[in-house]
């Protein structure tokens, strides 16, 4: 009977885990919803609001501007408020930003509406990967903090095909369906329970071992959790606390993460997929069709790396994939610098863009949630997981102000080959800075900052220091 209990506790805790992911993934696919559909219903835009370049690119970036101020507006927000509520309230501007571009009649409130959505993407991609990283289990942590990324790539996709079936429909209905899984965001988070680090972190520990009881296998494994939790608790820090000489190894890796994320040129590739495809002798349709197979590819990929952050590990990952992706520009940089995309060249530019979108995505595109909403202390996991998604927010912005500079001056060929170096200084800087952080309690990895062993750098120049002494 004992058993049987131990058996349905379980299984309960598992399903209401699983289920906290996925209403809280739900802000990811809004994110990649809200991020890829402008590329679809630009050109619309354009004749109906008489839009120039210049007012394009406004009316495109909004959206990355008001992200960057949401993700830094959002950790002291999820430190005072909570990780759920500062979830609802990302899902609120959803709806109020959706609603807002979906009937916009101007061009002003075109983009008030783009940095309101802005606001919300910014928030989300801060708070959710937290609120999952805080409430999962260390052995179940990688795949659900990676399903907020899997849900990120499949918004994408989504977007994508909508823009390719809409093509012919008018761009409000496009923008109107993000209204849906708004609204599922925040009605579903209204009945999710509140992280319970965060809990403990405000003193109400009562509440977060009632939190805990109901997502983990047994009462004695939560209270085994909520014990590691209070004696590695920290009062909550202010954002100074971000350059304490402990904290830092977690900053150089999580922001590092962020950075390359964007300056290995994923988004500039994705972003400018269909070009690339046109330019390699493919129709205007087909160039479009075969984006939505490199959304497909992302997707395979991120589930990929969804399993593997957990079976084989997250440094382990990274390390293993980023090659391919090296490999892959530089035959794409090579079709390109010799002229080499027309007949079967074609084809081949497909397979090495397909190539890097997989190895890039399957390994940095995992890692950046996952890694930012694992690696800080708890007393200012808010404030750093706001640096992380900052410096995501702020490359995206270089980067899509600078691609098309880059492609007129160093030729499409020379663009890949740079985005390949980048790629290569990646792997130099994960194998030096980023550890494994596999199979570890968030409390382990707090321990591992406070006595020196976080980075694999440090921990081998400890290790060698003992070994001399």
């Amino acid at each position: 009977m004992s058993d049987q209990l131990t058996t349905t506790k379980r299984s309960t805790g598992t399903a209401l885990t699983n289920t906290i992911a996925a209403i809280s993934a739900t802000g990811g696919l809004l994110f990649g919803y809200d991020t890829g559909i402008i590329s679809s219903a630009l050109l619309q835009l354009k004749a109906e609001f008489h839009l120039d370049t210049l007012g394009a690119e406004i009316v495109t970036s909004a959206i990355i501007l008001g992200a960057l101020f949401g993700c830094l507006g959002a950790g002291t927000l999820s430190d005072r408020m909570g990780r759920r509520r500062t979830v609802m309230v990302a899902a609120a501007l959803f709806l109020i930003g959706t609603v807002m571009v979906a009937t916009a009649h101007s061009v002003a409130m075109l983009i008030t509406a783009r940095l309101l959505l802005g606001l919300a993407i910014g928030a989300a991609s801060q708070i959710v990967p937290i609120y999952i990283a805080e409430i999962s289990p260390p052995e179940k942590r990688g795949r659900l903090v990676v399903g907020f990324q899997l849900a990120v790539v499949f918004g994408v996709t989504v977007s994508f095909v909508t823009g390719y079936l809409l093509r012919d429909h008018s761009w409000r209905i496009m923008f109107g369906i993000g209204m849906l899984p708004a609204l599922i965001l925040f009605v579903g988070m209204v009945f999710l329970p509140n992280s319970p680090r965060w809990l403990a972190m405000r003193g109400r520990h009562d509440e977060a071992r009632d939190v805990l009881r109901k997502v983990r296998p047994s009462d004695e494994v939560a209270e085994q959790e909520l014990r590691e939790i209070l004696e590695g608790h920290d009062e909550q820090a202010p954002w100074s606390a971000l350059a304490k000489p402990w904290v830092r190894p977690a900053v150089i890796a999580s922001v590092g993460i962020a950075l390359l994320c964007q300056l290995t040129g994923i988004n500039a590739v994705m972003y400018y997929a269909p070009t690339i495809f046109s330019g390699a002798g493919f129709g205007q349709d087909s160039a479009l069709l075969t984006s939505v197979a490199v959304g497909c590819a992302m997707i395979c990929a991120t589930l990929f790396g969804g399993w593997a952050v957990d079976a084989l590990g997250r440094r382990t990952l990274l390390l293993r994939l980023l090659p391919g992706a090296v490999v892959s520009l530089i035959i794409l940089g090579g079709l390109f610098a010799f002229h080499l995309t027309t007949g079967i060249g074609a084809w081949l530019t497909v397979l090495a863009v397909m190539g890097y979108t997989v190895f890039n995505t399957g390994s940095l595109s995992v890692a950046i949630w996952l890694v930012g909403a694992e690696v800080y202390p708890l007393s200012c996991r808010g404030k750093g997981m706001s640096l992380v998604a900052g410096s995501h927010w702020g490359a995206d912005l270089v980067i899509s102000l600078t691609t098309l500079s880059l492609v007129e001056g160093l030729g499409a060929g020379g663009t890949f080959w740079l985005f390949a170096a980048v790629n290569a200084l990646a792997l130099v800087f994960i194998a030096r800075y980023v550890p494994e952080t596999k199979g570890k309690s968030l409390e382990q990895l707090e321990a591992s900052l406070k006595n020196g062993t976080f980075a694999p750098v440090a921990k081998a120049q400890k290790q060698a220091n003992l070994q001399t002494s």
